[in-house]
């Protein structure tokens, strides 16, 4: 499967999901991240949701990662430089959505790509090897690239895994674990 082939499958698929399904499945992937060897780690990387692409909700995510006094980074992205900031979210920190619609933090304190452990990364569809499909900007690609080598990557899939991404880039970041309502990938 190509990665247009995979971006227009799981769009529609995840589209198709009621507003119940979505939540149930955001849930369960949100316990089956509780089996992974990843909670003795401190910085840990979360995307906020997307509502209008029908993403993962990782709020469920937030919780569990406040409820473990954890260090939650979330991000800020360039559409000019395709980066992205991270910032320490705090009770202080103010959300609010770009131009589109990525909830970002408007303001914080920045926190280097070197210093995260775990980094929860969206995608739209992923394959045996833990090649990942994404919106096709490249900004976990580079960001992860930035990262320290021991880097967690985990996927996070209302779906299970396809057979194989067939074009694949050299700058295509493979994940460590992808995690479905049931199932975890590791890689």
């Amino acid at each position: 499967m190509t990665k247009k082939e995979a971006r227009i499958k799981y769009k529609i698929l995840r589209k198709d999901l009621t507003v119940q399904e979505r939540d149930e499945k955001s849930i369960a992937i949100a316990n089956e991240l509780l089996k992974l060897p990843i909670w003795n780690k401190q910085y840990f990387h979360v995307f906020l949701s997307i509502e209008e692409h029908f993403e993962v909700d990782t709020e469920y995510i937030l919780h569990i990662l406040a409820g473990k006094d954890k260090d939650i980074l979330i991000s800020k992205s360039n559409f000019e430089t395709l980066g992205m900031t991270h910032y320490l979210l705090t009770d202080g920190t103010k959300i609010r959505k770009n131009e589109y619609n990525i909830p970002e933090p408007i303001d914080g304190i920045e926190v280097p790509d070197s210093k995260i452990d775990v980094v929860f990364v969206p995608l739209l569809a992923f394959d045996k090897k833990g090649h990942r499909v994404g919106y096709g900007k490249g900004f976990y690609d580079r960001f992860l690239s930035n990262c320290k080598p021991d880097v967690i990557t985990i996927g996070l899939s209302f779906f299970e895994v396809e057979k194989e991404i067939t074009d694949l880039h050299e700058n295509d970041f493979a994940l460590n674990y992808c995690v479905t309502p049931l199932k975890i990938y590791k890689f």
